[in-house]
């Protein structure tokens, strides 16, 4: 269905990926090639590996929701369904409705939506443990993810990293979300916005929790969902329109990337950087 969309007014090429990496190393080829664009059919994951191999480029990158949240996608306003999805992007394709985006940059590899540090990466590595039930279960797998985390698989006593903005002290932390975009993530079909000032076109959104418990945690949540952000408190510290930022300890800290668990480390360095790629903007399918 979706390959047929495609080539009414295309010429297509279907490639599969069968493990982390592939679709970058496809990606660079089409660059390489200098095809107009690369459709990320996937979820989040492929989306960043498709990214990262026509950041630079003159090859286009287009998304296809194909996981089961699909961050990315939802943010730029395409529905969950592909089939409905390729509707718009043939649009866009015809259209010609390409344009460059600002993407975020952690220790070398590109992100699209945002890195999660800390409590987060701890949550999504406990998914990709139960990744056969991921499909199924989606958005209540999550949840249960959390709250098991929250409750045993996660030190809440002292902090885990530090993150240095500028010149100004380091923010002691237990879980950071650098942004890129906003929402940072969706539950159901509710946006959770923890930083509206996030978009393609601005710098990178910090927001670091400075204490993991309870009536804090959720009391932030809650603001994000019902009210459309957060702001600095107690619990946590919110920059945002950040050009450069480190996160460091002496003891390692675990990370994901756009939905990705890449494991721990004692170092991240994040840069913004303008016109990372040329994006196939969706547009509303013509009657």
């Amino acid at each position: 269905m979706v390959h047929q969309q495609l080539a009414r007014r295309h010429d297509v090429q279907v490639v599969e990926t069968n493990r982390r990496g592939h679709a970058t190393r496809f990606a660079q080829d089409a660059a390489r090639r200098g095809l107009d664009a690369v459709v990320a059919f996937g979820g989040d994951g492929t989306l960043n590996e498709v990214a990262t191999g026509v950041a630079g480029s003159n090859t286009a990158l287009a998304v296809l929701p194909g996981g089961s949240t699909n961050v990315f996608a939802r943010t730029l306003g395409m529905p969950n369904d592909p089939a409905a999805a390729v509707k718009q992007l043939c649009t866009a394709l015809d259209d010609s409705a390409i344009r460059p985006i600002g993407l975020g940059n952690c220790n070398g590899r590109y992100f699209c939506f945002h890195t999660g540090v800390g409590y987060d990466a701890a949550v999504v590595r406990l998914v990709e443990r139960r990744a056969a039930l991921k499909r199924y279960l989606g958005h209540p797998l999550f949840v249960g993810a959390a709250l098991q985390t929250w409750a045993f698989g996660y030190g809440r006593k002292r902090p885990h990293f530090n993150v240095r903005v500028g010149e100004t002290a380091p923010i002691p932390g237990y879980f950071t979300i650098v942004m890129n975009t906003n929402p940072y993530t969706f539950l159901g079909k509710k946006p959770l916005n923890l930083s509206p000032t996030a978009n393609l076109d601005a710098g990178l959104s910090v927001i670091t929790f400075t204490s993991l418990g309870a009536v804090g945690l959720l009391g932030s949540l809650g603001r994000a969902i019902l009210r459309g952000g957060v702001h600095d408190n107690k619990h946590l510290v919110v920059r945002d329109n950040v050009s450069a930022l480190s996160v460091d300890y002496d003891r390692p800290f675990p990370y994901q990337l756009d939905g990705d668990y890449l494991g721990e480390t004692t170092e991240l360095r994040f840069t913004h950087v303008p016109n990372a790629v040329q994006l196939v903007m969706p547009n509303s399918p013509r009657s």
